[in-house]
């Protein structure tokens, strides 16, 4: 189809034409005939539809805030040669042009360019667009290649050790069907699975029953780390504030399942991710936490808090915290309480019992948790 520069030139042209040649003037007359014989050639030029195998990859898929992502673009032709080949594709709401090199019969190209990942989220990729264009750039002809995909941008994370903590509340550990599975105290009788270990089955309840049983055990030494992050629209005065209390949370996650820890994230609107300790708990968290938005709450954070399970340690993240004291009357039900408190626009008072961090960036915090994790109870 005809660009706006070709159809300004094509209506041009007629009517320069006419008026020229009714008037007795030739050059006009020449120039709107050269006019309209470049559009008719241009459009001639984009007709012929090219044989193209167009495919996209994304490497990697998956990637933290701020990390560099691509996209490799193969194209392959598999008819007459091709040039004039421009590449449009979506980037969530940014476009990326780029130019694809001539393309001889039988030949390919791999074309790489950047993808913007400074905002976290899911970023939907495409739909590509391939534009041939002539020289003069006066026609063009658009073709869709492929279906969309995603990139992963996740929150950024510093290294950060556990929480010391473990203290046992009763002798016999954890009692409830969401404990984490170990090898240590018995729990319950449940039937077998395939999976489970034979070494596990009960024999005599299995001939009593009929039935394969075996013992359910949990691990009494394992405690929670549980993360609470303040995800209301109205406690955070920028954006970019509550990305870093996203990216303090992931870290404070991360680190504790890094140890083969359980870990809990939570918000106002409900549980994030809940993890037992395993070896894909990290990627668990880190792609939970990618979809968290600052979004209408039923809870307050101090809320959460308080129907927060027992055990373990607390971490609550927010910007202005002004429930310290509410907070620090759960401190008995925990080994540990922490506040992270984000750029906050108020000085404030550590409770007895709490440990306070006021955060600037994530370098503030790798560089205060050593303390916090051994106990002491105010950074800056």
């Amino acid at each position: 189809m005809l660009t706006p520069l070709g159809w300004g030139i094509g209506l041009v042209s007629v009517p320069l034409y006419a008026a020229a040649w009714w008037l007795g003037y030739p050059e006009p007359a020449v120039l709107a005939l050269a006019g309209g014989a470049a559009v008719a050639a241009a459009a001639l030029w984009t007709l012929p539809r090219p044989r193209l195998e167009v495919r996209r990859e994304i490497a990697p898929a998956k990637v933290e805030r701020g990390e560099p992502a691509v996209a490799v673009l193969h194209v392959t032709n598999s008819g007459r040669g091709v040039r004039g080949l421009t590449a449009h594709d979506a980037a969530g709401t940014a476009e990326i042009t780029v130019e694809v090199p001539r393309l001889r019969p039988g030949g390919k190209r791999s074309v790489t360019y950047r993808l913007p990942t400074d905002r976290r989220g899911e970023i939907a990729v495409g739909p590509l667009r391939l534009v041939r264009s002539d020289p003069m750039r006066l026609a063009s002809r658009v073709r869709e290649y492929g279906a969309p995909e995603t990139l992963l941008v996740r929150p950024r994370t510093v290294p950060l050790e556990l929480l010391a903590s473990g203290r046992a509340y009763h002798l016999d550990g954890p009692t409830s069907d969401r404990s984490p599975a170990g090898t240590t105290t018995f729990h319950a009788l449940r039937e077998y699975v395939i999976g489970d270990e034979m070494r596990h089955i009960h024999w005599k309840s299995s001939a009593r029953t009929g039935t394969l049983m075996v013992r359910q055990l949990v691990d009494a030494s394992l405690p929670t780390t549980t993360v609470v992050l303040d995800a209301r629209p109205g406690s955070w005065r920028d954006p970019d504030d509550f990305e870093l209390a996203v990216d303090a949370a992931a870290s404070v996650a991360v680190g504790a399942a890094a140890a083969s820890f359980p870990v809990r994230v939570l918000t106002g609107g409900g549980p994030v991710a809940d993890t037992r300790g395993g070896p894909d708990d990290r990627e668990v968290l880190l792609d939970r936490l990618t979809a968290v938005t600052a979004e209408d709450a039923p809870r307050a954070t101090v809320d959460i808090v308080r129907r927060t399970p027992a055990g373990g340690s607390l971490v609550v993240i927010g910007q202005d915290v002004d429930d310290l004291g509410r907070i620090a009357a759960v401190r008995s039900r925990f080994d540990r309480v922490v506040v992270l408190r984000v750029r906050p626009g108020t000085p404030a008072t550590t409770p007895p019992g709490l440990a306070l961090l006021d955060l600037t960036d994530l370098d503030t915090l790798a560089a205060a948790w050593p303390r916090l994790a051994r106990g002491a109870g105010r950074a800056r």
